[in-house]
């Protein structure tokens, strides 16, 4: 399995708390919070890791020479801004595989990507989402599916007592032919997901484990108490 990691946020909220570094190497714990990315990633026996950068990016590099990891890492380096989408297209340009990860690099949700790839070719999806149940939230959208789990709506954010929310863990066709047609800058929820769930077949996957997000000071300093326990 390849994985594309979308570690070139700027973090733009949490200015106040990790200054001017990009959102992946916020430190969390004593270590950098793509630290607890590749972890997991290597817990899910995940081969080939291509780390989307574009902020900084050096620093990113600096860091990863550093380290060993089990697995090959490439590296898609945005030479101006690409928008999420953008980034995974061009991305794309480094993965062999017909099937490919994508993993959001300022969120953690421990989801079995082997559970997840089992059900994606179930479903014969060109993209399969990992949902979080959660409740009383107005942070994130809520994602709407039918009886068999196909996707049948992206809802707005908004105050939600009960409901499902994109975990930012994706299971992607290449030959789909999503990205075909986009611009360099585009994003990947609007511009593909919630603009063909009702023609293309996207499916979810739901999973309770482990979630944060860690974009808002305030989940990234529960992030900094809460996720190092899942590494001693």
């Amino acid at each position: 399995m390849e994985c594309i990691v979308l570690a070139g946020g700027l973090g733009t909220r949490l200015r106040n708390v990790i200054d001017d570094l990009p959102k992946c190497m916020a430190p969390v714990g004593n270590q950098p919070f793509l630290y607890y990315t590749l972890k997991y990633l290597e817990r899910q026996n995940v081969s080939h890791i291509i780390l989307s950068l574009g902020y900084k990016y050096d620093f990113i590099l600096n860091w990863i020479d550093k380290s060993v990891w089990p697995f090959k890492i490439s590296y898609s380096i945005e030479e101006s801004p690409a928008g999420t989408g953008g980034a995974i297209k061009l991305s794309m340009s480094k993965s062999i595989e017909d099937c490919f990860l994508v993993i959001n690099g300022d969120t953690y949700f421990d989801v079995s990507i082997n559970n997840l790839f089992n059900k994606h070719l179930e479903y014969k999806a060109d993209i399969t989402i990992a949902l979080k149940p959660m409740k009383n939230f107005s942070r994130y959208g809520n994602v709407i599916i039918d009886g068999n789990q196909r996707i049948v709506m992206f809802q707005e954010k908004q105050n939600c007592i009960n409901g499902l929310v994109n975990g930012g863990v994706y299971l992607i066709n290449k030959n789909s032919g999503l990205f075909e047609n986009q611009n360099h800058n585009f994003s990947f929820e609007t511009d593909i997901l919630q603009k063909y769930y009702s023609n293309k077949n996207f499916y979810a996957s739901i999973n309770d484990g482990y979630f944060i997000d860690i974009g808002i000071p305030e989940d990234y300093c529960k992030a900094d108490i809460e996720l190092p326990k899942f590494f001693k």
